[in-house]
């Protein structure tokens, strides 16, 4: 029998590629989008699919109850990718704007992942994997909002992974930095005038979408999945420098 994994965010960019890529590997993809355009041309491509809006506290309660049905309770593994940014500098975000951060970064994850974990827990075995970032690491000027997200994420995956230990389930973070793909184009600007940019040199090391695969692939497969997996050489160097340098350094390095 097909191992089954649910991935959300399926309608672009990692969560595409990742879902036509454990396809080839022999997993079954149940694919999660939010747009009714998307559910229906991954359906045409032959994938298993439910609607879910993470900011959707119902949406998420039906596409969980959904999952369970499609695998007659037997879900493998979340693959939790879905995710936006809000970018802007702290002064120019209401509060409103940060819940709605939160609600589609972190809560909608954390409803997601308890509505389908005790099914996982029943069967002994399982993978829960999330898309971070780098600015899960650091946060800069302008990405206080959505590094804020990511930061939970980081903390709430680490909590959850001690929690799970001896239920076989197995709780991984992957750290993507500049990944081309169509997340920058749907950043939610605070500031028209003076939006958020990455620097020419950042994106100089940005990779594809495919970039993310091998690493998803070890998470989901390896008896011994790691609890971090960057990807990209500017998560590898953040880490290192967050590491080895004094905050002060630190912090004159990311206001440039």
């Amino acid at each position: 029998m097909k191992k089954a994994i649910f991935i959300t965010g399926c309608s672009s960019g990692i969560g595409l590629a990742a879902a036509n890529y454990l396809k080839q590997c022999g997993f079954r993809v149940i694919a999660g989008c939010r747009k009714v355009d998307d559910i229906n041309r991954l359906r045409e491509q032959g994938f298993d699919t439910v609607k879910l809006d993470l900011d959707d506290t119902d949406s998420v309660e039906h596409a969980a109850k959904e999952v369970l049905a499609l695998t007659n309770n037997r879900l493998y593994a979340i693959f939790n990718n879905a995710g936006y940014g809000v970018y802007g500098k702290l002064q120019t975000i209401s509060r409103q704007q940060l819940e709605a951060q939160f609600s589609t970064n972190f809560f909608g994850l954390h409803q997601l992942t308890l509505c389908l974990l005790p099914a996982m827990i029943e069967q002994g075995e399982g993978r829960i994997i999330q898309t971070s970032s780098v600015m899960g690491i650091v946060s800069t000027p302008g990405r206080g909002a959505y590094a804020a997200s990511k930061y939970a994420v980081e903390a709430w995956s680490d909590a959850l992974r001690l929690e799970l230990y001896g239920t076989g389930i197995k709780v991984s973070l992957i750290e993507p930095g500049p990944i081309q793909t169509q997340f920058s184009a749907n950043v939610q600007q605070t500031d028209k005038q003076k939006k958020v940019t990455n620097p020419g040199i950042v994106k100089r090391f940005a990779l594809g979408p495919e970039a993310v695969l091998p690493k998803l692939y070890h998470a989901l497969t390896s008896p011994h999945p790691k609890l971090r997996y960057p990807v990209t050489f500017v998560t590898y160097a953040v880490g290192w420098l967050k590491r080895l340098l004094p905050g002060v350094l630190l912090d004159k390095i990311l206001r440039q």
